[in-house]
């Protein structure tokens, strides 16, 4: 287990940029499709905007879904790699797997069968639903190896070793980049799939990720062996340990985007111009997010790793360093927004009542920048911890707390949509702020597990 070295010993702010930097590189490259994938469709008009906005609710929820497994996992094989228990993060891991591969089914049938509900529930137009429900069962249809990679990764990551996720990760991002236009247009041999062909890009890129993956399994690459894990019989205790800890960081994120579902039938009562802005504002926001998940994740790790090594104020120390290091980064995409919106509004679209909602969307944005960035964090340091319900108090009832503000802040009070970008800012300034108080109590440093 040599790659613990540092993690428990030596310098901190040095050993959170070796562990963050590579999920960074990956995030970055990460919003680089985000952003791609917008722009190329912003080519098709406004309502195939809108169609990928509304998608993109669903996507999240999925996102949400598999962070049962990655923090369950990142807790438990962390710790187990920081106590030098190898067999026991082998066996986790196993069990993660196992986990990930049973809910990824269900969750396909589940969703190849309701997506034209799903997305007349948000109250997309009928030429967005025409537009979405291939775009989504597409994307349904792949979700197995998705939830198959995240749990590798987070193997991987806990292990210590962010490196080579990160290579797999990005092997699939920069295909995706290339094959989202190919398939969109019908470039070269290709054929012109239209907003669909976004999804069928994602599905490949995917698989070519899992391929990576199962190379670097294949030579030993892990630190620890997952032989026969598809022949391992589930262990029911652990999978319940697994969701236990799992549970409340998927939870908080689940009711944030089951928000979200309603907040879009709000945008939508402004019409596709709305949706499509509100697409370009949260394309540029998963800069500051990407980032700041990339040292949420170093810091899971490190925190994870120094417990289990009985070394709690280290913990501590790592955490505040990865605070520290965010809250630049998050400020200079702050004032990147504030100063500089009609121009990024720019690049995605070209139609006026489009830029100017996402012009106000942007500055606005750009006020909660720093206060998103540091609950990021303190999610993975309290993840690692194995200490999962803080986050989750606090983010449920701030999740929930957006409805009935966006309805105050935009019928109301008749603000019209900037009154959901103020609900988004203004509650994610609390929850910042709690989750400061709270972690500073200190009272995760003793999370049995």
């Amino acid at each position: 287990m040599a790659r613990i070295k540092h993690i428990t010993d030596g310098p901190i702010y040095s050993t959170i940029i070796r562990l963050a930097w590579p999920v960074v590189a990956a995030m970055l490259l990460e919003f680089a499709l985000h952003i791609t994938d917008y722009f190329w469709v912003g080519f098709l008009g406004t309502p195939e905007q809108d169609a990928i906005t509304t998608s993109m609710v669903v996507t999240w929820t999925m996102f949400g879904l598999s962070a049962i497994i990655v923090t369950g996992l990142t807790a438990l094989v962390s710790r187990a790699v920081g106590a030098k228990e190898e067999s026991k993060a082998s066996f986790y891991s196993k069990q993660g797997i196992i986990v990930a591969v049973g809910l990824a089914l269900l969750l396909t049938t589940a969703g190849l069968w309701l997506t034209p509900s799903i997305l007349r529930f948000m109250k997309a137009s009928p030429q967005v639903i025409s537009l979405g429900i291939p775009y989504l069962r597409i994307f349904f249809g792949g979700i197995s190896l998705f939830f198959i990679n995240e749990a590798l990764g987070a193997v991987f990551r806990a292990s210590g070793d962010t490196k080579l996720p990160t290579i797999a990760f990005s092997v699939g991002t920069v295909l995706n980049i290339f094959l989202d236009p190919a398939f969109i247009f019908g470039w070269g041999p290709f054929p012109e799939m239209g907003v669909a062909g976004a999804a069928v890009a994602t599905i490949i890129s995917v698989f070519a990720t899992f391929l990576v993956f199962l190379g670097l399994l294949l030579r030993g690459k892990l630190g620890f062996s997952l032989a026969g894990w598809h022949r391992t019989k589930p262990h029911l205790d652990t999978i319940r340990k697994i969701f236990r800890i799992g549970m409340p960081i998927s939870a908080q994120n689940l009711v944030f985007i089951a928000v979200y579902w309603f907040i879009i039938q709000i945008v939508h009562h402004y019409g596709e111009v709305a949706g499509a802005a509100m697409g370009i504002g949260n394309r540029m926001e998963s800069l500051s997010f990407l980032i700041a998940f990339g040292f949420s994740a170093a810091t899971a790790t490190m925190v994870g790793q120094n417990l289990g090594a009985r070394k709690p104020e280290r913990a501590a120390r790592c955490a505040w360093g990865s605070i520290k290091i965010v809250t630049v980064e998050t400020f200079v995409v702050s004032v990147m927004f504030i100063l500089l919106p009609r121009f990024i509004a720019g690049i995605f679209s070209s139609d006026p009542a489009v830029i100017e909602i996402a012009v106000d969307y942007l500055v606005i944005l750009g006020l909660s920048q720093v206060f998103m960035g540091v609950e990021i964090v303190l999610e993975g340091a309290f993840s690692g911890a194995g200490n999962t319900v803080p986050p989750m108090a606090v983010s449920i009832p701030g999740s929930i707390a957006r409805l009935p503000l966006a309805y105050f802040f935009c019928f109301t009070l008749d603000i019209g949509i900037n009154g959901v970008w103020w609900t988004l800012t203004i509650t994610s300034l609390f929850k910042a702020l709690i989750l400061i108080f709270w972690f500073r109590k200190g009272n995760w440093k003793k999370k049995k597990l």
